[in-house]
Formats: structure tokens, C-alpha cells, sequence
């Protein structure tokens, strides 16, 4: 949903692709039910139903992300000991003792 004051409009349309300052995104309920003020007028505009299905790139898209997610992480493994040597906060510099 968006509005333009000077028009006195509230546009009810699809999900917002990016932020916006005067848009807000509504659940379905909350957009059947939304009333604008008195004399204001509401525009409902209806989604394109092929833009609502997955295409083949959000396919690829999702199982390439899933793949990622599931391959283990490289960890390098600390070799010996550490010894604090300073701190600022909650931030600490370690030294390794074998050096």
C-alpha cells in the first residue's frame, strides 16, 4: 500500500520490490479489510497472476542457495595456545604463545 496526501489516494497493489518511505507491505486479511479516510479515494490494482508463480530462475536460484547452506565449512583449527595481551570493551588481542 501507498498514499499520496495532496491526492488524497491509497494505492493497494503488489509486494514492494524495494523500501520506500510511503509504502507499506499488508498481509492479504489486513489489505481486503484496509478503509481509507473520508473522502479519499482507494485504488486496488490486481496482481498479474504469472508474476505470482516461481519462475525457473528462483528455481535455480533456491537450489544453488540450499547446495551452499549444506556444504561444510572450511574451520581452521587454532594451533597451541593464546595469551591475552590487551582488551578495549569487550574486544581482546591475543598472542599466540608459539611464537
Amino acid at each position: 500500500m501507498t498514499y499520496v496526501y495532496s491526492d488524497q489516494t491509497a494505492v493497494l497493489g503488489p509486494l514492494a520490490t524495494y523500501a520506500e518511505p510511503h509504502a507499506y507491505d499488508l498481509c492479504e486479511a489486513h489489505a481486503n479489510r484496509l478503509s481509507a479516510p473520508r473522502g479519499w479515494e482507494v485504488i486496488r490494482l490486481a496482481p498479474d497472476p504469472g508474476a505470482l508463480a516461481p519462475n525457473e530462475d528462483d528455481l535455480v536460484a533456491l537450489a544453488n542457495a540450499v547446495r551452499e547452506a549444506a556444504r561444510p565449512k572450511e574451520v581452521d583449527e587454532p594451533v597451541g595456545q593464546a595469551v591475552e595481551v590487551a582488551r578495549r570493551g569487550h574486544l581482546r588481542i591475543l598472542r599466540s604463545t608459539d611464537v
